[in-house]
């Protein structure tokens, strides 16, 4: 028997949005997913952003976390690649 998917919502920025045109996803992930599996997903379906996965930091429910914390449905991811900036 297959665990139950858990439905998170992932805000995007910077890179990210530009490259999904909006500015969050719903997506749905095996239970006892770590946060980084969020940016592969993203960088396997848009490999440019591939250049930005090493540097993402990530956060859940607005606190900054590491990136093997384990997400729960519900929760809020935020990708955040650094920011150029003048």
């Amino acid at each position: 028997m297959s665990e139950p998917a858990i439905k998170i919502t992932v805000k995007l920025f910077a890179a990210y949005q530009e490259a999904y045109g909006v500015p969050e996803l719903v997506l749905e992930f095996p239970k006892n997913t770590p946060v980084v599996a969020v940016c592969d997903r993203l960088v396997t379906e848009h490999p440019e952003l591939s250049q930005w996965r090493d540097v993402t930091r990530f956060g859940v429910n607005l606190v900054f976390v590491e990136p093997d914390t384990i997400l729960q449905e519900g929760d809020e991811v935020v990708l955040i690649p650094p920011v150029s900036g003048g």
